[in-house]
């Protein structure tokens, strides 16, 4: 095992992957930002180095910034966390060239799988379900038309080097479809660099459900259950279920069986997860997209099965055996996580500002994962997530019912929250049945 990590990243999952690595009696590294100096993390790692400016290009997304830091330091291995250059093939080359070593999969890897093009492409041809779509990229109306007549509306526009949700429009008709087609191109390569669009079958009616798995040095590929994350705003995730209440057993296992022969395909070692999209009437499913990353909603994982899954990411990466029997995972009970953003419950518009009062709740099955605390400030510059809210019942009704406790016992003041608005999703007829499709937050607002 390495002697010291250097975390590439901030706020909670800084802060949750410092937690394991200094039970592991690794010595710990954090980078930070100068708006983020009073943060917990910074002072909870054994050193802390400041990389420069607000702005992620100045801070963390500053790779050489991060690697005069781990060399300064001493630091052996990197771990980037999500978000910012957590899926970069460049930068997880970098680390690797500069003699250290980089918890994830490798870079050739997050290549191949960071392109939604060639990711599609490549599950296709192993045998994983993937939508009616395209193959290549397109950029001419005429072309998208033509590939669309034997898709068929509704159509899914998507960025190729998009994620997080972003780069995305439905067409319905023609009409659409020419308009849709230029504003995801202009966006993606505004915010990608990379202009490539692929078209894909649309499921109006979908649960958002993804796979956990974890790649072994030896080739194997596990997978330690399915999340449900088809609650969302803006087509990103706020709040994951565990086990999904739409998954039967039968469809269980032949995702789960699916995830793993996508990771084994491109040979993923590490910790990341297949996501899928689920047509709950038929019970099938088709693929998504890899993240090459450990997720924000790893912890209702971990709360099932009792993995902590960045030890595992570390035990990995330094060549080391993993601690549990992968034919004896079993999950127990239900978890949900609920991602507590600094925004107003009812548009989910960003509401940063100084955090007056903070107080999280506590007890059996209740875990708050925070990157904030009383007296910190949640500025404009990064994602708005405070805190992850994760608990764990007995069965799905023990854990809606620890769930409105804990929710009812979070206290933030002076950010705004969307803390609100789990109270409501919690006493929502079509979240409580668990018979709820990716569409049910628009249907709450209207």
């Amino acid at each position: 095992m390495f002697d010291t990590l250097l975390v590439a990243n901030r706020g909670e999952i800084a802060r949750r992957i410092l937690r394991t690595a200094k039970a592991m009696g690794i010595r710990t590294v954090a980078v930070y930002s100068d708006v983020d100096a009073d943060l917990p993390f910074v002072t909870e790692a054994d050193e802390a180095v400041l990389l420069g400016g607000a702005a992620p290009a100045l801070s963390y997304r500053n790779v050489a910034a991060i690697l005069q830091a781990a060399a300064d330091t001493g630091a052996a291995a990197v771990h980037p966390g999500y978000g910012f250059l957590s899926e970069n093939a460049g930068f997880a080359r970098a680390v690797v060239d500069a003699g250290l070593i980089w918890v994830g999969p490798s870079a050739e890897v997050i290549e191949r799988m960071g392109d939604k093009i060639s990711a599609r492409n490549l599950m296709q041809d192993a045998g994983v379900p993937v939508a009616a779509g395209t193959r290549e990229p397109v950029g001419d109306p005429a072309d998208a038309l033509a590939a669309v007549t034997e898709i068929g509306f509704p159509i899914m526009i998507k960025a190729a080097a998009g994620g997080g949700g972003m780069g995305m429009a439905v067409a319905h008709d023609a009409g659409q479809l020419t308009d849709q087609l230029a504003k995801i191109g202009a966006f993606a390569e505004r915010m990608f660099g990379d202009g490539s669009v692929l078209l894909e079958r649309f499921l109006p009616v979908a649960r958002h459900v993804e796979v956990q798995i974890l790649g072994l040095p030896d080739g194997r590929v596990l997978a330690l259950g399915e999340r449900d994350c088809s609650v969302q705003r803006r087509n990103q995730k706020v709040v994951e279920e565990t086990p999904s209440p739409a998954v039967g057993s039968e469809l269980r296992e032949r995702m789960l069986a699916a995830a793993a022969q996508a990771g084994k395909t491109v040979g993923y070692v590490g910790a990341g997860t297949v996501e899928c999209l689920v047509d709950e009437a038929a019970q099938d499913f088709v693929f998504l997209e890899m993240n090459t990353r450990l997720q924000v909603e790893h912890p209702i994982t971990e709360a099932v099965t009792g993995i902590d899954l960045v030890e595992q990411q570390l035990l990995i990466a330094a060549g080391e055996p993993i601690t549990f029997d992968p034919s004896a995972v079993a999950v127990t009970g239900h978890a949900i996580e609920f991602r507590v953003n600094a925004e107003d419950p009812q548009r989910f518009l960003p509401g940063p500002g100084a955090v007056r009062e903070w107080v999280e709740p506590a007890g059996p099955g209740i875990r708050v994962d925070a990157g904030y605390a009383a007296g910190t400030t949640v500025t404009p510059h990064y994602d708005s997530l405070m805190a992850k809210l994760i608990v764990h019942g007995a069965s799905r009704d023990d854990a809606l019912a620890r769930a409105r406790a804990a929710v009812g016992g979070f206290t933030v003041v002076g950010p705004k929250s969307n803390l609100p608005f789990f109270a409501e999703l919690l006493d929502n007829p079509e979240f409580v049945s668990g018979r709820y499709d990716t569409r049910i937050v628009g249907r709450m607002r209207g």
